[in-house]
């Protein structure tokens, strides 16, 4: 059992909402925005270095939830180990900025200087849970090498903290600080990751896929906790997620990746609502419904590309697009903001001058 005695004629510091607030450095008291600006990240192969984000730019919002939707390999996780300058080889991050309120360019941050970064600014918690956890240590003893490297004094403190995050959660905290990983279910990992997370106070938190592989209702759980949790510790939450459902219950606001782009961006109920890039549309179009006419679900044609297929000039979309142009082939399209919402697409943008003309003859 995880217990930390005090020494002879020691008095307990009093219960505070987060042990690490002792610890928590510039910045951390206040939901941080994040401005991403051209970020391109490369990853080396036989063919040569291969772009996985091209030259993206994204603005979260302080205390906001956002939300980063699409298909398998368009570079949602990708985007998200980036704002910990967490690509690893052969990846790298070969261009831009990630700059994140009270810490600056993130990618020109390099060891203690980073390391001290993740945790106490920056909270991560990883698409599969039973990965980040070591699988020898009990979570208590994790726990408390989490503090250790992070120079936290109060131990006591910090397993009190872990504890309350736990029994928020529902859990038992004593009994799962005692546990190894596979003692414990995937949903009880999942708040496990999300309790390290946050024990150091982090203000930036960002969840890779974090109702993957999970029951209905233990997902309905988890998500309950993530609104819970963002709204009582005033985060700034980014969600990976290839579920629009959960997007739609969760986050504000939405970005649609594609092809190692965002090509949608915006709030997330007039983006579902409403949705102007044509990915988009045939992401909805493929959700299966409950009633209705189930021939109104419809697969989007054609497969999403890979790093290998990307085309070599204008829009990542252009293969499966029903909108494509001419100008598709050879211009990728610059993203166009109007009314709080960004949309990157030569037709959009086409037909709003349209609609302008129309409008003011």
């Amino acid at each position: 059992m995880i217990t930390i005695s005090h020494r002879a004629g020691e008095t307990p510091r009093p219960d505070s909402h987060s042990a690490s607030g002792l610890i928590a450095g510039p910045g951390a008291t206040t939901a941080p925005g994040v401005r991403v600006r051209d970020l391109t990240v490369v990853y080396k192969t036989p063919l040569g270095e291969l772009p996985a984000l091209g030259g993206v730019s994204l603005t979260i919002d302080p205390g906001t939830i956002t939300g980063i939707v699409g298909e398998s390999g368009s570079g949602k996780s990708t985007l998200a180990l980036s704002l910990l300058n967490a690509v690893q080889p052969p990846g790298r991050i070969a261009g831009g900025s990630v700059e994140i309120d009270g810490l600056g360019n993130v990618v020109d941050l390099h060891g203690d200087r980073l390391r001290q970064a993740r945790g106490r600014h920056l909270g991560y918690v990883f698409q599969a849970a039973q990965n980040s956890l070591n699988p020898l240590k009990t979570v208590g003893k994790q726990l408390l090498d989490l503090g250790r490297s992070h120079g936290v004094e109060d131990r006591r403190a910090l397993v009190r903290d872990a504890k309350s995050l736990l029994e928020r959660m529902g859990l038992d905290g004593a009994r799962v600080l005692d546990s190894h990983q596979h003692e414990l279910s995937g949903g009880m990992r999942q708040r496990v990751g999300i309790m390290l997370a946050l024990v150091l106070n982090a203000q930036l938190v960002i969840l890779d896929e974090p109702t993957t592989a999970l029951d209905m209702i233990t997902q309905a759980t988890i998500l309950r906790i993530i609104r819970e949790v963002h709204k009582e510790r005033g985060l700034t939450t980014l969600m990976v997620t290839h579920d629009i459902g959960v997007a739609a219950e969760v986050t504000d606001r939405l970005a649609v990746m594609y092809g190692g782009r965002v090509v949608e961006h915006g709030p997330t109920m007039e983006v579902l609502g409403a949705p102007s890039h044509p990915y988009t549309q045939g992401l909805i179009r493929a959700i299966p419904r409950l009633s209705g006419d189930i021939e109104q679900a419809r697969a989007l044609p054609g497969r999403p590309p890979t790093l290998g297929t990307l085309p070599a000039s204008g829009c990542v979309f252009q293969e499966r697009c029903p909108l494509r142009m001419d100008i598709c082939a050879t211009v990728e399209p610059p993203p166009v903001i109007e009314d709080g919402r960004t949309v990157a697409c030569h037709a959009v943008e086409r037909s709003r001058h349209t609609a302008q003309r129309e409008e003011h003859p």
